[in-house]
């Protein structure tokens, strides 16, 4: 892991392999080792930037000029920017989706290709935004995940009976869940609140121009496949793929079909 600074606060970020950049983002309350079993493979040939998520994995909590998915974006260009790397393609999961697509609009001539995964560009539906915030909520103000809590969020990132399918994944998340106290929940808790308050990017969908890949756990839970649907409806000659018997979590419950997607896509769009 290496570290940069913006405003005082460190962001850390995996810099792994040689070729041109992928760009990769995690899903909110995960890290960048997320990303590990593409990255063992994909890294082969490419060069694979992972940062983490403000308040997430080894980053600080945000600094204070960030306050949305769209500053965000303007971070990770920050970084990027600090490495000297003009163009890239973007890899986003659930909340890495949401700003890979800011910062798609912000530098639509820097980035070559753009994956969606278990993600949606619109505005949060207002009976999730009530109950994601009710437990943000909670995690601010008692500065740790109550089990019945846990016990709701965890189901929420897996396929039906993830516990059965996949149980040392789900119980590493409990864990991680379980875990999160202080100052620390607290910072996470705020980041929540910058993803489920996001904008409607769909306001500007139609400008996503470049080669687009959208794919689905076809037992994603909180982002279902009709959103999937509906942004590969919007966006303008994107490829569209169900992940089978996965859920939110798609890339680590179904690792080498999505890998293959992804090698498929890029072999495709980009010269490696």
């Amino acid at each position: 892991m290496q570290t940069f600074a913006i405003d005082g606060q460190q962001m850390t970020y995996r810099d792994q392999g040689t070729g041109p950049v992928l760009v990769f983002g995690h899903s909110y309350l995960w890290d960048s080792a997320m990303w590990a079993p593409q990255i063992a493979v994909l890294s082969q040939h490419y060069r694979c930037i992972v940062p983490d998520f403000w308040a997430h994995g080894g980053s600080d909590s945000a600094p204070l000029a960030t306050r949305t998915l769209r500053d965000y974006a303007d971070d990770v260009l920050a970084l990027l920017d600090h490495l000297e790397i003009e163009q890239f393609a973007v890899i986003g999961l659930s909340v890495g989706g949401m700003w890979g697509a800011e910062l798609a609009l912000k530098a639509p001539t820097r980035v070559t290709a753009l994956v969606l995964m278990d993600t949606f560009l619109g505005y949060e539906p207002e009976v999730l935004h009530t109950r994601y915030f009710a437990m943000l909520d909670t995690l601010r103000d008692q500065q740790h995940v109550p089990t019945a809590v846990i016990d709701m969020i965890a189901p929420l990132f897996f396929r039906r009976d993830g516990h059965l399918h996949n149980p040392q994944l789900v119980s590493n998340f409990r864990n991680y869940l379980s875990e999160l106290r202080g100052e620390r929940a607290v910072a996470v808790s705020e980041m929540g609140r910058m993803v489920f308050g996001r904008r409607d990017t769909f306001d500007d969908i139609e400008q996503l121009t470049v080669p687009t890949l959208i794919m689905s756990g076809l037992e994603d839970n909180p982002r279902p496949p009709l959103e999937a649907q509906l942004m590969h409806d919007a966006i303008d000659g994107s490829e569209y793929v169900l992940i089978p018997e996965a859920g939110h979590i798609s890339n680590l419950e179904q690792p080498q079909f999505v890998t293959a997607q992804l090698q498929r896509f890029l072999s495709k769009v980009l010269s490696a």
